[in-house]
């Protein structure tokens, strides 16, 4: 593919278009935002990459005080066209984010799913919505990395060494993204956007399958939404 990047309406009306399916509300275009109900917006950061399916997604859930309610990221589509990649990108988006953010906003289980800070499979210590596992790759094993990080819980080998790194105790984005194939690998933990070294090593000596031919990766997010002491 080598189109040019979107103009930012575009993939702004994209996602919104999106966000309003998902949640079954209207999410609206507006300010140069993507805003949905009450004080939350979506805002499209500049692109850091140069690559047109490549989308820098921040979530404000309140646009009157976003220095302490900013959550960022960014994701990756591929496809024939910039188009196809930028459709890709937000559906990926909205899977694994968006789908924490929205749990977020009606907490009843419907979009992601939730672990106190006692559960086994959580953080310990804070309250999280884990949203959903998604993955791509090619050949016959091009979902075996999805399917492993579906059936195996990576918060409690991530907390040790996450723990004590936040920059605040609310609203704490992690995102994995791993996998590879044909003699390559990633293994990537990002902390509000962030490369974290330490929670990315400890990605990448999980036993999760490495194809010995064709690719598979996955992606999941988790919102850390408070700290829970006591």
């Amino acid at each position: 593919m080598d189109e040019a990047r979107l103009p930012d309406e575009t993939v702004l009306g994209m996602l919104a278009d999106r966000l309003s399916a998902a949640a079954g509300e209207p999410w609206q275009v507006r300010d140069g935002l993507v805003k949905g109900p009450g004080t939350v917006a979506v805002v499209l950061r500049d692109d850091h990459t140069g690559s047109p399916g490549h989308l820098d997604l921040d979530v404000v859930l309140d646009v009157d005080g976003p220095e302490d309610t900013t959550i960022p990221d960014c994701v990756s589509g591929y496809g024939a066209t910039a188009e196809e990649a930028v459709d890709r990108a937000i559906q990926t988006w909205l899977d694994t984010t968006g789908s924490t953010i929205l749990e977020l906003l009606v907490q009843d289980g419907s979009f992601a799913g939730h672990f106190g800070p006692d559960h086994p499979d959580g953080f310990p210590g804070w309250h999280a919505i884990h949203g959903a596992v998604t993955g791509w790759g090619t050949g016959d094993d091009h979902d075996v990395v999805q399917q492993w990080a579906v059936q195996h819980v990576l918060l409690p080998h991530l907390a040790p060494a996450l723990k004590g790194t936040f920059h605040r105790d609310h609203l704490i984005g992690v995102k994995a993204f791993f996998g590879g194939g044909e003699g390559s690998e990633t293994a990537e933990i990002r902390v509000d956007g962030d490369h974290h070294e330490a929670g990315s090593r400890v990605l990448a000596d999980l036993d999760w399958p490495r194809p010995a031919s064709g690719v598979s990766y996955a992606r999941t997010f988790v919102l850390l939404v408070h700290h829970e002491t006591g």
